[in-house]
């Protein structure tokens, strides 16, 4: 009876979280189709007409097709190169338990923990030396660089939960490392490279500091490009309203169509019997 009770409850507490999450996203699909003058009526205007206009003109007139495709090849390189780099790396951590493994995984860990303004100096410094600055690759460099250690770490948790025996059964049967790890073990890892996928693939898009400094009109991303909409003109903050969804959306749609691997990758290791 208790427990017939206590699930209406949790059911609209949940509710209530995740209307108070998406509240920011709401309130800004909302200022992106109304004209400045209702979106920032007081008190608010409930019923409006909509108007697509700003949707229209940053994908139309303000060159968001080409900063959206700068974001994606800067994602999918540094997913490209950080994953298989990262996933080997895991894999070789999870089974070894010496103090150097250790010493490694911890050393990943505080490099994570550094402020990325730290990070950025050297990484600035050795790419305007190189003439990197406004390039692809300048950009993936660092994208891995500063992933990296977030990539192993993850992908280590989803080896550790892969026994060992697997690793000597295979050995018995004559298989050697390399092909013990593509042929037995990487399948069974495979909800989790999706997950570090998607994950290195957010941390990529959504990346700003390093965007700014190493971009320029050649390879600018989405979070620099919306930056540029803000002023005191009304219409910006429509302009950015729209920005936001614009961004939000393709990886919105992403999240969608690999929702089932990415569920059964974040619930690997939950259940255990």
């Amino acid at each position: 009876m208790r427990r017939l009770l206590g699930q209406p409850l949790v059911v609209f507490l949940l509710s209530l979280f995740a209307l108070f999450s998406l509240t920011p996203i709401i309130w800004a699909v909302l200022i992106s189709i109304k004209q400045p003058a209702d979106a920032f009526a007081i008190p608010p205007k409930l019923f409006f007409e909509p108007t697509f206009r700003f949707h229209y003109e940053i994908w139309a007139e303000r060159r968001f097709v080409e900063f959206f495709a700068n974001s994606t090849i800067i994602a999918l390189g540094t997913v490209f190169i950080s994953v298989p780099l990262g996933t080997l790396s895991a894999y070789g951590l999870s089974r070894l338990e010496s103090k150097m493994a250790r010493s490694y995984l911890m050393g990943l860990l505080v490099i994570r923990m550094f402020p990325h303004i730290l990070l950025l100096i050297p990484f600035f410094i050795v790419a305007r030396s190189l003439s990197m600055i406004d390039t692809y690759p300048a950009m993936i460099a660092a994208m891995v660089a500063i992933n990296q250690p977030f990539t192993v770490w993850l992908m280590r948790s989803f080896f550790l939960e892969i026994p060992r025996e697997l690793d000597e059964a295979a050995t018995i049967d004559g298989c050697n490392a390399w092909t013990t790890f593509t042929k037995v073990i990487l399948p069974l890892a495979k909800p989790g490279i999706v997950v570090t996928s998607l994950f290195s693939l957010l941390l990529a898009y959504n990346e700003f500091l390093f965007a700014l400094i190493l971009t320029g009109s050649n390879t600018k991303t989405l979070p620099v490009a919306i930056a540029e909409y803000g002023g005191e003109d009304l219409n910006y903050w429509s302009l950015s309203a729209a920005g936001a969804i614009g961004i939000m959306l393709p990886i919105l749609l992403f999240m969608l169509f690999f929702q089932r691997h990415l569920v059964r990758g974040l619930t690997i290791g939950a259940v255990k019997g």
